[in-house]
């Protein structure tokens, strides 16, 4: 399986409005996306976080290549700060494990 965990934060009231107009098509996608076992989001110390568990990375790549998804993450950069982490598990991690792997070893998106 390939999980991918993200944390995303607005940089203001403008970026917010944006990035939910943005976000919220964008996960309806990924909810339906072929290959998806897990599709949440929580948020957590002023950061939008996703969690997503694919089939296979291919999967997940064909997801990210998705128009809904290009078009946010076009935005991203002007709207919000963020880090990503993305890997490979035997096992679909609980939220709290995602959450710590997430702190220790994302990267900047």
């Amino acid at each position: 399986m390939h999980v991918s965990v993200t944390g995303l934060k607005t940089n203001n009231l403008y970026s917010s409005m944006k990035f939910w107009l943005l976000t919220i098509p964008a996960f309806r996608e990924a909810q339906k996306a072929e290959g998806i076992l897990l599709c949440e989001n929580k948020s957590r110390n002023g950061y939008q976080h996703t969690l997503t568990v694919w089939k296979t990375k291919a999967h997940m790549l064909a997801y990210l290549r998705s128009p809904k998804h290009m078009k946010a993450m076009r935005a991203f950069p002007s709207i919000a700060i963020g880090r990503l982490l993305s890997y490979e598990s035997d096992a679909v991690p609980s939220w709290d494990e995602a959450m710590l792997k997430w702190e220790r070893e994302a990267r900047n998106g």
